[in-house]
């Protein structure tokens, strides 16, 4: 999920008026899957929850096919604990003002991609560096879990109705009345596409693994490839453009972008 700028609507018709069978897909939706007095489990929390077991069982099938210690795997489990925290935060600094700050902490949905970039992979590194594991080996193993773990958590995405694109007419276009923010005009589902480029890119991650392409080289193929993805996938969502018309996102996307291209022409050892 990422940051929705305060200064952007996203598109609203009359409420009132009833609305049409082709919004159907959208009212089938159940953001809140169990809620308690003011406790809720959201669709995106167990989404996110199933994209770490997962990913957690895909690194460690990856750390054995690497030789590495099965130890490992605590990597991932602090960077995925770092990388919501991280997410979380950064959305809620970024929109204080719009609600108070334990609403937007703990509301069901906003978490910024790049807060989750920096803070699941400082934590995965400070974790690495603290056991002398060896950075490179670790991540290239880690590279098909956190793009099938990253998938399962855009499928949350769309489950309740956030990060999603611009209007649309295609036939696979949805509107998210119960969305954030609600929207009754369809849009582009761009948390499915973004899905579907991931699993592809898990599936190519592991076909070079099992082919022992160097460690660098997957690495870096991976931060090119997840890079230019969400890159070209925001020209679609709504999100403020802050300079040069790209998204912060965009940004942050042409640095990993850059950083992958970095690694990529490293020697392999």
């Amino acid at each position: 999920m990422t940051t929705r700028s305060a200064g952007v609507r996203s598109p609203i018709v009359d409420r009132r008026r009833p609305m049409p069978d082709r919004y159907s897909l959208s009212s089938a939706m159940y953001p809140v899957i169990l809620r308690i007095g003011t406790f809720e489990i959201t669709s995106f929390g167990v989404m996110a929850g199933l994209g770490i077991l997962v990913g957690w069982w895909i690194f460690s099938r990856e750390l054995a096919r690497s030789g590495l210690p099965e130890e490992a795997g605590n990597a991932a489990v602090a960077g995925a604990i770092g990388g919501l925290i991280g997410a979380k935060l950064l959305w809620t600094a970024e929109h204080l003002g719009e609600d108070a700050f334990f609403s937007l902490l703990f509301s069901r949905g906003g978490l910024s991609w790049f807060g989750g970039f920096v803070g699941g992979i400082g934590t995965g590194l400070v974790v690495m560096r603290r056991h002398r594991w060896p950075v490179i080996a670790t991540l290239a193993a880690a590279t098909p879990a956190l793009a099938v773990g990253h998938a399962i958590g855009r499928v949350g995405c769309f489950l309740v109705g956030d990060d999603y694109g611009r209007p649309s007419n295609l036939p696979w276009a949805v509107a998210f009345p119960q969305g954030l923010p609600p929207t009754v005009v369809r849009v582009h589902p761009t948390q499915l596409y973004e899905a579907a480029g991931l699993l592809l890119l898990a599936w190519l991650l592991i076909r070079w693994r099992r082919a022992r392409v160097a460690d660098v080289s997957v690495l870096g193929r991976y931060l090119v490839l997840s890079g230019a993805l969400r890159f070209a996938i925001e020209f679609i969502r709504i999100n403020e453009r802050v300079v040069f018309g790209m998204s912060l996102a965009q940004l942050v996307a042409a640095a990993v972008i850059v950083a992958g291209f970095v690694v990529v022409r490293k020697r392999p050892v």
